[in-house]
């Protein structure tokens, strides 16, 4: 599996955190919820799939000082920034550039933000939260903040309205917004809500989602 940022988004690796906030609405309150859920389960090993920047690593880092985490992405220049980001946490934080479609090791936690839309089927999904659920010790979580669209016709527009207005809301024109919509769907993927709760229970995980803004959605699994 390979996958560039820098290609798919138009955005250097170290303008990325600027960027995605401009991209998804509420990022900072997905994120800061994501972490929550992590933190809330105690865990001890936790693999951030496509931990791209380090973003949602430095802030489980942080919070759960007993935490080691695992960031496992495939796109080197993006690991290269939360290398030099994370360095102050040492050996809390390991570097595995690796795709998540790889076996997974035991954990207690796992989480992803903005990466697991590149799952190009519900069937791969389904098996990747298979994987997952076999990989996760009992009680141990799966959170993943991403982003969800509506399969049903009125549904699926006004959740594009509702994210292209948050794009003009930061500053990006209308017609840029919805060409971002169609490149992005070049390497994206976008599972209604149901359909990724439906996926994640059928393989054992109770699963809920206890927040979302438009596309923007988090859902948490716990085994």
């Amino acid at each position: 599996m390979s996958h560039s940022v820098e290609r798919h988004l138009g955005v250097a690796s170290g303008s990325y955190d600027e960027t995605i906030r401009r991209f998804i609405p509420g990022y900072e309150t997905l994120v800061g919820k994501a972490v929550a859920a992590v933190a809330a389960a105690a865990p001890t090993l936790v693999l951030d799939l496509g931990a791209g920047t380090g973003a949602l690593a430095e802030r489980l880092l942080a919070l759960a000082p007993q935490t080691v985490v695992e960031l496992w992405d495939v796109d080197q220049a993006m690991l290269a920034v939360a290398r030099e980001r994370l360095a102050r946490f040492g050996q809390r934080a390991r570097f595995v550039p690796r795709s998540f479609r790889e076996p997974l090791p035991s954990c207690d936690g796992i989480m992803a933000s903005l990466a697991l839309h590149h799952v190009p089927t519900l069937e791969e999904k389904t098996d990747l939260y298979g994987r997952a659920y076999a990989a996760l010790r009992s009680g141990g979580v799966l959170v993943n903040a991403d982003v969800t669209i509506p399969a049903d016709p009125t549904g699926h527009r006004a959740t594009y309205r509702q994210w292209a207005d948050h794009l003009v809301s930061s500053g990006i024109a209308e017609e840029r917004a919805w060409e971002h919509f169609a490149e992005w769907a070049g390497e994206d993927r976008y599972f209604s809500l149901e359909e990724e709760l439906t996926a994640l229970r059928s393989v054992g995980f109770r699963a809920e989602c206890p927040w979302r803004l438009g596309p923007a959605t988090m859902t948490v699994a716990i085994k």
